[in-house]
């Protein structure tokens, strides 16, 4: 968009983040061409069959695997010290293998189902090399952790009788274990990457296409307009602008590189230590994955564990998302506040009318899909489709974000790329969950969990809790989920928790685990962006930052409203208590400042108050509410200087 100001150099630098993790191969000249004429055929086969119809599901998800391991060999090398033409030239010849072995798939996968369990010699060849293949690919690009997850349970599956107690089984060959993981839609090619073969990768090029056309940056530079003169200002806009951008893009890690690069600098400027702006910037990019509708993978694969509408579960996360993003908003104000830091200047901003006006018609995209979704009940896959479509029809209004030929293909390759880690983390949870199929081991599992808890549901949440952090350290948002749900949900089910809630639950801690120590790519991003001198301190600040996050999950795993599972009464109950909860949180994180900074006695009674109005009964809603009212008249009555909520800096 001309008139809209385009991003510092320093989101070139980051732009590589947005897609990859590990070291990368640059191409010039015609195998540049080569390389991203596959992803735009990879992108082209999504939108065709999203057009068409999908293929049968071992032909959809064979060509949407063997896509992803063929570009991530290509794009990644075997290690950074591997990259000379030799190197390159083997990577080449375990393309055209993963070639084979997904042709082979394609063009068997009719006459499989009809084998009655016989098993050929090239089954289990070609099954061989595509397991080993997706496990070395998924190393090269999200890293070590889940593929030595993955072997360890396919050694589990072969070494069951040589294990102690509960988790011993009968064990099985490496030719059935190959083969189940191979040939059914147990393993590999099952639940998790049929839902990023479908749905997933067309909402990624849908994001694709929205940010190249200029949608991301008109996202940022309306919340700056609309919050940058506000005390505080570029911290609230870092906070709106990255929970917009998260409604697109579903990734913590482009979401901190994209809206993160112009926000950070500006929160430095107006006062924001470094530490304390990527913390902010990393808090609020990690709440895109729990924000709809795109929400990553997870969402749409708990609509389909759960055999309910993709629309509701993002409209049953709805309400939780708000209350996380009021939360860390209502800490950056009090901060803004304590700290006496201003707002940007009008020089510094675009008008929002401004804004508005250069692109405010790429709005209508989201808007569309949220239509189809929510009011004609398409499916997803159809309504991305025409998301996309949306997209590239809008863009043409205006000079400025029009997507000729060249932005078309740009946007296409982009979607492929940022589709690779999401396919090949689905195929290799896959696998792991067809072992768990295959042996048993979840139910045996969940009911160790459930003895260990002693029948108690928090003692079970808490345990639950602590297993998605330490697993989200280092696999990805969906492998995290997918572990934990098959052993949890059960036992959760079986203590009253509404399946939906369960599967937030685990999902939530699943994602935040980004901010947690070791790995928190997402931490390590925004760190990078501020020139912070301690991740440690990032984490710290984003950990304290994001508690009502990790407090959430409790809150609607007793209190189904939150989820919007209750009566109209309930519900807005809980949307109102939830919010005044969250602000009483930030006012005892941040030594409160509605009016004055709290004294002794304020302090532990704000966090009294919000776990109060935490618990949607009308008794302690009113208590909390009290609390409340006593605490901002006290406020009041002996402030010394005025910091009236929301008061601009200007």
């Amino acid at each position: 968009m001309a008139e809209i100001p385009a991003a510092p150099a320093r989101a070139e630098e980051l732009d590589e983040l947005e897609i990859e993790v590990g070291p990368r191969r640059e191409f010039s000249g015609w195998a540049a061409t080569v390389v991203g004429g596959i992803a735009v055929v990879f992108s082209w086969f999504h939108l065709y069959t999203a057009y068409a119809g999908p293929l049968q599901p071992l032909q959809q998800r064979s060509v949407h695997l063997t896509f992803a391991i063929v570009l991530t060999l290509l794009l990644y090398p075997l290690s950074q010290h591997r990259r000379g033409h030799l190197w390159l030239a083997l990577d080449i010849a375990l393309v055209l293998l993963a070639v084979g072995g997904g042709a082979y798939l394609y063009a068997n996968a009719e006459d499989i189902p009809f084998r009655a369990g016989i098993v050929t010699r090239a089954d289990i060849v070609f099954g061989l090399i595509v397991t080993l293949l997706t496990v070395e690919a998924t190393r090269r690009l999200v890293g070590p952790s889940l593929p030595i997850t993955v072997v360890i349970f396919l050694l589990y599956g072969m070494l069951g009788p040589y294990l102690p107690g509960t988790i011993a089984h009968r064990g099985y060959s490496l030719d059935r274990i190959v083969t189940h993981t191979y040939l059914s839609l147990e393993g590999i090619f099952g639940l998790p990457l049929g839902v990023s073969a479908t749905f997933v990768v067309l909402f990624i090029i849908f994001g694709a296409m929205l940010e190249v056309s200029g949608g991301g940056q008109l996202i940022v530079e309306l919340a700056r307009s609309a919050f940058g003169r506000l005390r505080g200002g570029p911290a609230k806009a870092a906070v709106v602008g990255s929970s917009l951008f998260g409604m697109i893009s579903g990734s913590a890690v482009a979401n901190v590189a994209t809206v993160g690069s112009l926000t950070i600098p500006l929160m430095r400027r107006t006062g924001y230590q470094p530490e304390y702006a990527a913390g902010v910037e990393a808090v609020a990019s990690c709440g895109g994955q729990i924000m709809p509708p795109v929400m990553g993978a997870t969402a749409f694969i708990i609509a389909e564990i759960l055999g309910i509408s993709y629309f509701s579960v993002a409209l049953a996360a709805a309400l939780p998302a708000i209350l996380y993003y009021a939360a860390v908003f209502m800490c950056v104000h009090f901060a803004a506040v304590k700290h006496n830091l201003k707002g940007l200047s009008a020089e510094e901003l675009v008008s929002f009318r401004k804004a508005l006006f250069a692109g405010g018609h790429l709005i209508i995209p989201p808007v569309v899909l949220i239509y189809l979704l929510g009011v004609l009940d398409y499916s997803p896959m159809r309504s991305a489709f025409w998301a996309i479509i949306a997209v590239a029809a809008v863009s043409m209004v205006r000079t400025g974000t029009r997507m000729g030929p060249r932005k078309l293909l740009l946007a296409l390759e982009k979607g492929a790329m940022g589709t690779l880690q999401v396919a090949l983390a689905c195929a290799s949870a896959g696998a792991i969950v067809g072992v768990f199929t295959l042996t048993g081991l979840g139910l045996k599992l969940s009911t160790v969990l459930t003895d260990l808890s002693g029948n108690s549901l928090l003692v079970l949440a808490c345990l639950t809790m602590i297993a998605a952090i330490i697993l989200g350290t280092g696999l990805p948002t969906v492998p995290t989920y997918l572990l934990l749900i098959i052993l949890v949900a059960p036992a959760m089910v079986k203590m009253g928790v509404v399946p939906l809630a369960a599967h937030l639950f685990v999902f939530y801690y699943g994602a935040l685990a980004d901010l947690t120590p070791p790995t928190m790519i997402t931490v390590y991003t925004a760190a990078a962006i501020a020139d912070a001198k301690s991740t440690l301190k990032v984490s710290v600040a984003a950990m304290r930052l994001s508690l009502a996050g990790f407090i959430l999950p409790y809150m609607f795993i007793y209190f189904p409203a939150f989820i919007l599972r209750g009566t109209w009464f309930e519900v807005t109950e809980a949307t109102i208590t939830g919010l005044l909860s969250v602000i009483c949180l930030a006012a005892a994180l941040e030594g409160c400042y509605f009016f004055r900074k709290t004294d002794g006695l304020e302090r532990p009674l704000f966090l009294v108050a919000a776990a109060m109005l935490a618990t949607p009964d009308l008794r302690t809603d009113l208590v909390g509410a009290a609390i409340l009212g006593v605490l901002t008249l006290r406020q009041y009555l002996g402030h010394r200087t005025s910091g009236v909520l929301g008061v601009p800096s200007g």
